[in-house]
């Protein structure tokens, strides 16, 4: 079985949602990759260094320079003539290309899988994570994406794969990109921080949330996310956000401030290795999933963390 997998850049490298969807391709088959961009020899020249991999397919076109779905989509559908699946990482970028390349295959995208048990047999959670579903697909070709959390990733050194170039579908004439506004931080990624360090909405407002979370995350050396509630209050940016309507991570520290633990922020994070909560309320649902639970007054416990370390 010929896998072909989308490698999401930033016209430099390649990034680590990448190695997570190599990683799930993998036990499919051969896996092949696709480079699409504008100037994007160094974003190969990675792509080719990853393990497992057996070519790189680049497609260097203006068309694909700010990487526009619907451009893209038709570039993906032709190469798809050669391969069996196509397997993305489930971001923001995935989820807006993988059903546009769904549709023009006229086949069922299969999301989200936690992992796979054959050629045409997969698993995914559904209920928030509170039930795992096994799926098994008919269709010849398939639009799958991955979630990054469940796959060991790829190692980014190693292989060596041969690099080809393809011919460009050009600009469909659908879309424009206008400007873009990339939220600049010294903290890692939230999606790839080995250490997050979250706040709730206990936090009462943003300059408490800015002023207690930011701190501890500062010493640890750690990413910043939020919940829900948190982000609905205007304490935290959107893109702060962990759970079901946000990102799902799983760094070795997960450590959650003033967060109760609904269902669909435990969705995003309870595969985080270790848990660390810090609520007043003893019968927070955070406590059921928490390796180690605190239970006091934030306000007073953070401050005296943060001095601490």
């Amino acid at each position: 079985m010929k896998t072909l997998v989308w490698v999401e850049h930033d016209g430099k490298t390649v990034k680590d949602a990448t190695l997570a969807a190599v990683g799930a391709a993998l036990k499919l088959g051969e896996v092949h990759l696709l480079v699409a961009g504008q100037g994007v020899d160094a974003v190969a020249q990675g792509a080719a260094r990853i393990a497992g991999v057996g070519k790189v397919h680049v497609a260097d076109d203006a068309a694909y320079a700010y990487q526009l779905a619907e451009n893209i989509a038709p570039l993906v559908v032709r190469l798809m003539e050669e391969h069996d699946a196509f397997v993305a990482a489930s971001t923001t970028t995935a989820k807006n290309l993988c059903p546009r390349v769904a549709a023009m295959l006229d086949v069922m995208q299969i999301s989200d899988i936690l992992s796979v048990e054959g050629e045409d047999v997969f698993t995914r959670a559904i209920y928030a994570g509170n039930a795992i579903a096994t799926v098994r697909t008919s269709d010849a070709r398939k639009v799958i994406t991955v979630r990054g959390t469940a796959f060991e990733k790829a190692a980014a050194e190693g292989g060596s794969a041969t690099i080809e170039a393809v011919a460009a579908t050009g600009d469909q004439g659908v879309a424009t990109f206008v400007d873009a506004e990339i939220a600049q931080s010294a903290r890692p990624e939230l999606t790839s921080a080995k250490i997050i360090v979250s706040g709730g909405r206990a936090l009462q407002n943003g300059d408490n949330f800015h002023a207690l979370i930011e701190p501890l995350a500062d010493k640890l050396g750690a990413a910043v996310g939020a919940s829900r509630a948190a982000v609905d209050a205007g304490y935290a940016p959107n893109d702060y956000q962990v759970g079901q309507t946000g990102k799902i991570v799983a760094p070795e520290v997960y450590i959650a401030v003033g967060i109760s633990g609904a269902i669909q922020h435990l969705a995003g994070m309870k595969d985080s290795k270790t848990i660390v909560a810090i609520n007043k309320d003893e019968d927070a649902p955070i406590f059921q999933v928490a390796d180690i639970g605190l239970v006091g007054d934030l306000f007073k416990i953070v401050p005296e963390l943060t001095g601490k370390l």
